[in-house]
């Protein structure tokens, strides 16, 4: 396991890093349509060996400024999701905070609680002033999600992403360490 991706444990989850054993899951999960739903930053997968590209970057996070975790619900031992970090700016001491959650596990209060046990985990060993989250305008889900967790809404970021064709809005989120109540 990485350093950047340590194991967490919450009341209800497990956090760990991704292995290549994960690939189906990754597949399954990014080639849904729904999970894929705001997510125009890539197509949704078509074939496994996207899942298995995908894990190899998970798994040397220090080489691609990232970290990601997979989301293990303890009662079961399934992977509900995945939640962590990108585009890590060191100089600014900023990062980028993504998550995603499986349709089976929607409305349990799952992410609120990954991401609150990461956002611990990284203010208190990382050299991070500032955690950002870009949420497409239209998925109120993800934005109630980022104010639960703290998170400031600073405005609308037009025309962020270009998918298939069409320019896409999203709202700029942050959170800064000062603010951080944990």
């Amino acid at each position: 396991m990485h350093p950047l991706t340590p194991l967490i444990e919450t009341e209800r989850l497990v956090l760990r890093g991704f292995d290549p054993s994960d690939s189906d899951f990754v597949f399954k999960h990014f080639s849904d349509p729904d999970v894929c739903r705001y997510l125009y930053d890539c197509e949704p997968f078509e074939a496994i060996e996207e899942a298995e590209q995908l894990i190899r970057g998970y798994t040397n996070p220090a080489q691609n400024s990232r970290c990601r975790w997979a989301i293990v619900w303890k009662e079961t031992g399934q992977i509900a999701g995945t939640c962590g970090f990108h585009k890590w700016d060191h100089d600014n001491k900023t990062v980028e905070l993504g998550y995603d959650l499986a349709k089976a596990f929607w409305g349990k209060g799952i992410v609120v609680e990954a991401v609150s046990a990461v956002l611990d985990y990284a203010f208190a060993n990382w050299d991070i002033n500032r955690i950002q989250a870009f949420i497409a305008i239209h998925n109120s889900q993800s934005a109630r999600v980022a104010e639960k967790l703290g998170f400031t809404r600073e405005g609308v970021i037009r025309d962020q992403l270009l998918f298939q064709g069409q320019y896409y809005d999203h709202y700029c989120y942050s959170l800064l360490k000062r603010e951080y109540k944990h």
